[in-house]
């Protein structure tokens, strides 16, 4: 193998000495989404260390990197799902309704501003936010109104939920036991991704410890209750969103989930009791092979420290389990139809990566809250992908292009140099009370924005191909206020018929146990079921575990 390898090195140095030279390049530099600078031409000699068992092997076997099924696709598509929520339940019921008709296989939760800071729709702070990026969800009674006439024993529902995370899925078992349901038949994924909320999306409520701690509450009573759902989904979208690199998405999310995986073996939980029901949340960006790449990284590093690292004897805790969302910083307010075929690609790259689960983004997502057409299209995008390109026919079909290959390796190894970077200060927790991956993160999406600026980096209609005289043509979402007061008035009329006695009861009881040590999810569910409200049960906690407020960076 060498010696082919050696041949072709000298072969390769004829080629570009012979007939590459002197060729015209189209741009000044060719690179990445990344701003990694890709060479004219990968071959052989660029894999050195390249072993097929060691790097490759098989779907379904570790090290992961070609799948985590044997058949992939020809056994079972991904789960389609289209994140959606607006106004309130009762609207964004509607909405479900209209998807799952159309096709869709999975629920996808998208909750308003103020839920997802721990707000009732009555609160002060809410107002002008109420139903505006999401549904608003302040009780049990308005998880029954988003779920009327869905069963929740046959329907898989991803929640989008972070630092109330676990109130959010108490109201969602609550409402699933007032329609019979038991628990152990419940399927889906909350986020409950507090890390990445104060590396990029910042909408953290508690400090890092208190958060940690409600984090760990969730894993092990799903662990004991709830052994078909996914407690948590460490997300690597909102990372990307912000501006990080693929590498630096890839790096900072793992790293996420090793210190969720210490700190629940730190509870005393064994490592095979739940990490089989961890799952992780990427991006798929715009550079094609620069994603599939990421995704094949992914499951070789995840594989390898679940079973290097943490020692897991079940096979299925190494495996690597991702859903996928297409780029929504990629999509412009500029030609919104270019969206679709950005979001296509974005698409295309996630199930050649081999996502289990996807979501692409409406055209119109840069205005406003998708419309019912665009929600459509999106979903329609996914089953033409599945139905009609082949692409769900073979298995890893890009695994030993010596591009995607070398590639693969290069983001594995800048992935693994954050990780010796961040255990040098210390772990991720002080990384981020240092702003360490902020910092990384502010710098890359400045890079970026300054190659689009010069000119270095083409976007379609943005800085090439402009439309001067483009007129915005596509039907825009509106959340009416008739929409907003129907919500607020039913959490007063709530607050009126319920049993007041039993709500401050079950408050003083979940205080008491925020006090001390219990685990807290069936006290939140016992709250729920007394019809306390999410801005109640929060602000118990912001008694107990005090607010956070981040320190500023420079």
């Amino acid at each position: 193998m060498s010696d082919d390898k050696d041949s072709v090195k000298k072969a390769k140095h004829h080629w570009q000495k012979e007939t590459a030279k002197g060729s015209k390049n189209r741009l000044k530099r060719y690179m990445t989404t990344s701003s990694e600078d890709i060479p004219m031409l990968v071959t052989p000699d660029d894999l050195p260390e390249f072993d097929y068992m060691d790097k490759l092997g098989f779907p379904g076997e570790y090290p992961f990197t070609r799948g985590i099924h044997s058949n992939m696709y020809r056994g079972r598509l991904w789960t389609m799902r289209m994140f959606s929520g607006h106004g309130s339940p009762e609207d964004t019921n509607e909405r479900y309704k209209f998807l799952l008709k159309k096709g869709q296989t999975g629920l996808s939760v998208a909750f308003d501003l103020p839920t997802l800071m721990g707000r009732d729709s009555d609160d002060p702070w809410a107002e002008g936010e109420v139903g505006k990026c999401g549904v608003a969800v302040c009780s049990l009674r308005d998880m029954e109104a988003l779920f009327d006439g869905i069963s929740l024993e046959k329907v898989s529902t991803s929640m989008t939920i972070n630092s109330p995370a676990a109130i959010l899925w108490a109201f969602y078992i609550a409402a699933a036991e007032k329609q019979g349901a038991k628990r152990e038949n419940l399927r889906g994924t909350i986020q409950n991704d507090i890390l990445k909320e104060y590396i990029a999306q910042k909408e953290f409520i508690f400090p890092p410890g208190p958060s940690l701690r409600l984090i760990v509450d969730t894993i092990e009573f799903g662990t004991n209750e709830l052994p078909q759902w996914n407690t948590i989904s460490i997300s690597g979208y909102h990372i990307r969103e912000a501006g990080a690199t693929a590498a630096q998405e890839l790096a900072f999310t793992l790293k996420d989930g090793f210190t969720y995986i210490e700190a629940a073996l730190e509870r005393g939980l064994e490592i095979d009791e739940f990490a089989p029901r961890l799952s992780l949340f990427f991006d798929s960006h715009l550079d094609f092979f620069e994603e599939i790449a990421k995704f094949r990284a992914a499951r070789r590093i995840w594989g390898k420290q679940l079973k290097e690292k943490y020692k897991a004897k079940n096979p299925r805790s190494w495996l690597c389990r991702f859903h996928t969302q297409t780029a929504g910083c990629s999509l412009t307010a500029q030609q919104p139809e270019n969206n679709l075929v950005r979001t296509a690609f974005q698409a295309m790259a996630a199930v050649l990566g081999g996502t289990q689960s996807l979501h692409t983004n409406s055209m119109d997502e840069t205005w406003a809250l998708p419309s019912a057409k665009a929600a459509k299209l999106a979903l329609r995008t996914q089953q033409v992908l599945a139905e009609e390109t082949g692409v769900a026919n073979p298995i890893d079909p890009l695994g030993g292009s010596y591009f995607v290959e070398w590639l693969t390796d290069i983001i594995q190894e800048m992935a693994e140099e954050y990780f010796d970077r961040i255990d040098d200060i210390g772990g991720m927790v002080p990384a981020i009370e240092n702003g360490f991956p902020q910092k990384e993160i502010a710098a890359a999406a400045y890079r970026y924005q300054q190659e689009i600026d010069k000119r270095e980096r083409l976007i379609v209609g943005v800085n090439e191909y402009v439309d001067e005289d483009e007129k915005l043509e596509i039907p825009i979402l509106k959340i009416t206020e008739e929409m907003v007061n129907r919500q607020v008035g039913n959490l007063k009329e709530l607050r009126k018929r319920r049993d007041s006695a039993e709500v401050k009861e079950k408050l003083i009881a979940l205080r008491e146990a925020a006090e001390g040590t219990d685990n807290l999810m069936p006290h939140f569910i016992d709250c729920a079921h007394a019809y306390c409200t999410l801005g109640e049960m929060v602000g118990v906690l912001k008694e107990v575990f005090s607010e956070y407020t981040e320190p500023a960076f420079f």
